[in-house]
């Protein structure tokens, strides 16, 4: 555990894996230390923002006593998103992985994904739970301009672009379903917790 302070009222904790970091985040998310304003989890850490005048030594304290296998309170909201299984870099995923598009698209669609965390962009969420046989890696070379409601898989994680956006996800289908809206609230559809089903739809 590695603690590095950020400006003047933040505090971002490294830890070794993400199950580590969700595991302190529900911890801290539960209990948190006084000072704390607010908890943002990531891959492998969690920032804290902190009250001006927090004791920083006392935070560390409770953050190094917190309980990093903490799990979930229950099974999160279930959300299940339409896809499209067109996307441009299907046969791609389907060479790295050695199998068949449609076995690629099995897979993706029978199993129930978890959002661990959010980031990148507003409304773009990190899945995890997926099987390891998509685990892939991100695309040699970015593209400029990925457009909203991709549907990527990069490392051990999926995720659905919000808006147009660069991005290097191998992109695998698309969605019509709108999981980031200013006009709703919350405006992030898939927050962390949430369960997520991914179901095709459209094949022809």
């Amino acid at each position: 555990m590695r603690f590095l302070p950020c400006g003047d009222q933040g505090l971002l904790v490294e830890v070794a894996t993400l199950d580590e970091a969700l595991g302190l985040y529900r911890s801290l998310e539960r209990r948190p230390p006084r000072g704390v304003t607010d908890l943002v989890p990531a891959a492998r850490t969690v920032l804290l923002r902190l009250a001006p005048g927090t004791d920083l030594s006392a935070v560390e304290r409770a953050v190094r006593g917190a309980d990093m296998s903490a799990r979930q309170d229950g099974p999160g909201p279930l959300v299940r998103v339409p896809v499209r299984y067109d996307g441009a870099d299907l046969p791609e995923v389907a060479e790295l992985t050695g199998l068949p598009a449609r076995e690629v698209v099995r897979l993706h669609t029978g199993c129930e994904w978890t959002v661990a965390f959010g980031g990148f962009a507003p409304g773009f969420a990190y899945l995890t739970g997926g099987p390891p046989e998509l685990r892939v890696p991100r695309r040699a070379e970015s593209r400029t301009r990925v457009p909203a409601g991709a549907v990527g898989l990069a490392g051990e994680f999926s995720g659905v672009y919000p808006r147009s956006s660069p991005g290097g996800w191998q992109v695998i289908g698309r969605t019509d379903l709108a999981v980031w809206r200013e006009d709703r609230d919350p405006p992030a559809l898939l927050r962390p917790g949430a369960r997520v089903r991914f179901e095709e739809v459209g094949r022809s």
